[in-house]
């Protein structure tokens, strides 16, 4: 099993490209499924969690190509003859975005079984709407022996167009049901619909494909189903949560670092909560110069839903806050169980206490190095930019999640001056 070993007290200097974000990639991934015709897609982040949904979508029997198979990061999906609308426990347990083949298989092929999904273990993160939402556009659905089984209605032919108010904001049932109405009868309203960019973004490829939706980047879609879907190249939209990492490694071992080819405008809670840690920026349309030369400010803030403070970077703003002069306050809205990475981060030498679910951040002059375990993807970059500013040696086990969301961390960082390296 991989590791990552690091000798921190290296300020990071140089420029950084973002890859494509992956909770983009992953829907509009799926989205191939909604039509028999080529979808193009440039910006494809190269990550484990992208290999396994393209493994997944091949065993249905979508064809994948890389017109240059040195570039993975621009691929052509042809879901001409999909074999299976079945989504096996082995290819969905690691990820639980693969339930995102639910609404596509069943608003094309009527009927889809797919094993409930896995994950990171950082809480509860039931499919209940998206059920919801597809039993209210017609489909009879049921769970025997860990999957769900979903099949059109008898005599429904298609699923029907339906108003469907989702009890909280979920991205992937927002994703799912986007993607289910576009081959509905008649108009979809999704209210109280997720925000995120990435559901934008997955939108976008929609309407290059056929779809007619109204009401992108707002908590309300309109979705006017139509027969056919059609093929369509799309650019992946950079990933926010990436280009917030890196600037909190700036953040958390000073130096100036260019970070290029991504989307501030994503990013507004984030980048104002770094302004006020100390991180100096200059804001261009796709590129952020970061430069810190003082020690960190600790800042309190709240994660909760798109556009405010995302809970994906919840823990790479706590290893700033933990070498932050100050005692930081930090609340978790979104999963119960995303405070993992506190007691790893606390055998750095961080002082921090949970209480429920805030977390109290007491900010320590320095780090130390010692050997800590990820317990999910966030966590384990927040403990790579702990061990990238600590004393000494740092080695993070079980990188397997990191490789999941970051395309290539430890070379980008490499490039910036950091001392890392991966351990076989």
């Amino acid at each position: 099993m991989d590791k990552l070993s690091m000798v921190g007290g290296t300020p990071l200097k140089g420029e950084v490209l973002i890859s494509g974000a992956k909770n983009a990639a992953l829907p509009i991934l799926c989205a191939c499924l909604l039509t028999d015709q080529a979808i193009v897609l440039r910006n494809v982040p190269d990550l484990q969690d992208v290999r396994t949904m393209l493994k997944l979508l091949q065993e249905i029997g979508v064809k994948v190509s890389f017109p240059d198979e040195a570039n993975r990061t621009h691929l052509v999906l042809h879901a001409a003859d999909i074999k299976s609308s079945e989504a096996t426990y082995e290819m969905v347990k690691t990820m639980r975005a693969s339930i995102l083949v639910l609404g596509p298989l069943l608003a094309r092929m009527h009927s889809a079984k797919v094993s409930l999904p896995g994950g990171c273990a950082i809480g509860a993160r039931p499919v209940d709407q998206h059920i919801k939402g597809l039993k209210a556009m017609g489909a009879t659905i049921q769970i025997q022996s860990g999957y769900i089984q979903a099949e059109m209605k008898p005599p429904l032919e298609r699923l029907q167009g339906a108003s469907i108010l989702t009890d909280m904001i979920t991205v992937t049932g927002t994703e799912n049901l986007l993607m289910a109405a576009t081959l509905a009868t008649g108009t979809t309203i999704l209210e109280n619909a997720a925000r995120e960019p990435e559901v934008g973004d997955l939108a976008e490829l929609l309407v290059k494909m056929g779809a007619k939706i109204t009401g992108i980047g707002t908590d309300r879609l309109v979705i006017q189903g139509v027969e056919k879907l059609h093929s369509a190249e799309h650019t992946i939209i950079a990933d926010r949560i990436e280009t917030g990492t890196f600037l909190c490694a700036v953040a958390a071992t000073g130096g100036e670092v260019l970070v290029k080819h991504c989307r501030p405008d994503t990013l507004d809670a984030v980048l104002a909560k770094l302004k006020e840690v100390g991180l100096e920026m200059e804001v261009g349309p796709d590129w952020i110069k970061a430069s810190m030369q003082v020690r960190p400010k600790a800042v309190n803030f709240r994660t909760s839903e798109y556009p405010a403070f995302p809970t994906d970077m919840q823990a790479q703003l706590m290893a700033v806050n933990a070498i932050a002069s100050g005692t930081a306050t930090i609340t978790e809205t979104i999963f119960e169980n995303r405070f993992m990475h506190v007691q790893e981060m606390n055998r750095l030498g961080a002082d921090i206490a949970i209480e429920g679910n805030t977390a109290v951040v007491q900010g320590v002059e320095k780090l130390s190095g010692a050997v800590v375990m990820a317990t999910d993807l966030r966590a384990s970059a927040s403990l790579v930019i702990a061990g990238l500013a600590a004393q000494g040696e740092t080695q993070v086990d079980r990188i397997y999640h990191l490789d999941r969301g970051y395309d290539r961390m430890e070379q980008k960082l490499t490039l910036l001056g950091a001392q890392i390296k991966r351990i076989h």
